[in-house]
């Protein structure tokens, strides 16, 4: 669960424990109890969220109380609401941030992260003088177990173009790749819309970031985000960006021409595209660096006197672009439906070509890693698929390929029924299973079960939580289809296709929301051994929907 579902179910758990109306100041002191160091202003923004959903309700000066609503979302999560809260969260911090850059008076949104180890501000320090950054300006100060930093969020300048009746249309969090300082493409991509976590929260995990190879070196990847704005307005946000610029706050990486791709992201005609630098790079270099830093991005408003620079203002060390890639960043969906299209799986004779997920690991592991997935599949011989495939591979490599959960919508689609592929999720194994988190499909450049195990979310094999948490993906079918689709799912489950749940249309399925007139279908990841190798520390690359191959040429753990 995200940390924003988080706190708002904590919020309503301890309303629902409380016979009278509640106020923000003692909601304050039981979540600092249960571990959430969370102010009464931010407690306040949080129950006014609640109060608009219907959640809550404010009871005079007395404070508030859980509506019948609140208590039966309390019972089933609120993950189906947090995939269309994230979006609705920055349009609002848009619209409240009120600087005036003129003046330099009011309000700017600030990402607010925790330092836990003194050395880690060093490395912090050293990204803010390389300009890769929003800006300078930070605010820092002792806690308990170690330091609170503010930094300018992005959303700020977001904020700042709404104030000059420039309308900014957030569209993308992800990774940048640089080259010889050069910016030359982003490499993978979430959208802001339909997902349960906030896209740079997402690209927040080892091994995703090289930033201090960036400054270092001169190549590697970086956190960014990317926006568009109507192409009239480009002559007047250029001009904002270089007053920007002159007090401190920048981060601007490049602002396109009229509908021209920026950085590998197409842009619509009569539009502009712009690129700038996530404001939580320099943290992440931190982590990079192995040190323990807690980041919550576009998390509150500081008043911007309250800021002091954190080191001299100077120019980015990135170089301008000189010509936008001629290649798009290519988008999942697209990539799937050309191998779901071309999947030719038979249901009766269970031979034929289905997606495999292929991820190299060294050839000195590969024994334990069969162990493991072994044991996983022994453990959870109902949500794990049992096919795989060995696969020599060059420099002492071994590809691992498993069943990708999308081979069920081409083997579907071969039988004249279509199914479109809705969200990656993370599965809670409670008595009543939920999702926690849910990525779309759609708008993403890299497979979501990825990013769950690259921020360490599973727990097959290691006991994070009192229940496992495993991948699962959703899936959507027309319910004029259902009982063929039903036939069909039984015949794949003989055949030991991990299929979890079919649901009755426009029914919550694990807490997810299917769309009217659809049913939906919740089916196993292939990754999950694949997760289950990396929890016990193993050296592997994953990779998701990568190639065709004939089912029967798979072994069975």
């Amino acid at each position: 669960m995200s940390e924003s579902a988080h706190r708002m179910i904590e919020i309503l758990r301890i309303l629902n424990e409380s016979d009278n109306p509640t106020g923000s100041k003692l909601i304050a002191d039981e979540l600092k109890k249960k571990g959430f160091n969370l102010g009464e202003r931010a407690v306040r923004y949080h129950m006014q969220l609640l109060d608009e959903k219907g959640y809550t309700e404010k009871m005079g000066y007395s404070g508030r109380k859980i509506t019948e609503l609140g208590k039966e979302t309390l019972e089933k999560g609120l993950i189906y609401k947090q995939v269309d809260f994230i979006y609705s969260k920055y349009e609002e911090m848009i619209y409240l941030c009120d600087f005036d850059y003129v003046n330099k008076k009011g309000n700017v949104v600030v990402n607010v992260s925790h330092i836990y180890e003194k050395n880690a501000y060093d490395i912090i320090k050293k990204v803010f003088d390389s300009g890769l950054c929003i800006s300078p300006y930070t605010k820092i100060k002792k806690i308990k177990n170690g330091y609170e930093l503010k930094t300018i969020c992005g959303t700020t300048i977001d904020g700042i173009l709404l104030n000059n009746q420039i309308p900014s249309l957030l569209q993308y969090g992800g990774l940048l790749e640089i080259e010889d300082n050069i910016p030359t493409r982003f490499k993978d991509l979430i959208s802001y819309k339909k997902t349960s976590i906030s896209p740079l929260d997402a690209f927040i995990a080892k091994d995703m970031t090289s930033i201090l190879k960036v400054i270092e070196e001169g190549s590697g990847v970086i956190p960014a985000n990317f926006r568009m704005i109507p192409a009239t307005s480009q002559k007047k946000a250029i001009d904002i960006f270089k007053k920007l610029e002159s007090i401190g706050i920048n981060g601007i990486i490049e602002v396109g021409k009229p509908g021209e791709n920026v950085l590998g992201i197409p842009v619509s005609e009569d539009m502009v595209g712009i690129a700038i630098v996530g404001g939580i790079t320099p943290l992440c270099a931190a982590q990079e660096s192995k040190y323990d830093i807690n980041m919550k991005a576009g998390e509150d408003f500081t008043n911007f006197n309250e800021l002091t620079p954190i080191s001299k203002l100077s120019n980015n060390i990135l170089k301008a672009i000189k010509e936008n890639p001629k290649k798009t960043t290519p988008f999942l969906l697209s990539k799937s439906w050309n191998l779901i299209n071309n999947v030719n799986y038979d249901i009766e004779t269970g031979k034929g070509d289905i997606i495999a997920n292929i991820s190299k690991i060294n050839k000195v592991d590969v024994d334990d890693a069969i162990d493991i997935m072994e044991k996983t599949y022994k453990k959870f011989p109902e949500h794990i698929s049992p096919h795989y495939k060995l696969i020599e591979n060059d420099n002492n490599k071994i590809d691992i390929a498993t069943v990708c959960s999308l081979s069920i919508d081409g083997i579907l689609l071969k039988n004249g029924i279509m199914s479109t592929p809705k969200y990656g999720g993370l599965l809670e194994l409670s008595e009543s299973p939920m999702f926690l988190e849910l990525i779309s499909y759609n708008g993403s450049s890299i497979d979501p079960h990825k990013i769950f195990i690259y921020k360490n979310l599973t727990s097959l094999t290691n006991k994070l939580t009192d229940f496992n948490r495993i991948l699962a993906s959703l899936k959507e079918v027309h319910y004029v289809a259902k009982e063929e689709t039903k036939e069909i799912i039984s015949k794949l489950k003989e055949n030991d296709f991990s299929i979890y749940k079919i649901s009755k249309p426009r029914e919550l399925i694990y807490n997810a929301k299917i769309d009217n007139y659809n049913f939906g279908i919740v089916a196993g990841s292939g990754l999950n051994t694949i997760a289950a190798i990396k929890e016990k520390n193993i050296d592997i690359e994953v990779k998701a929907v990568e190639k065709i191959m004939p089912f029967e040429s798979m072994e069975h753990l």
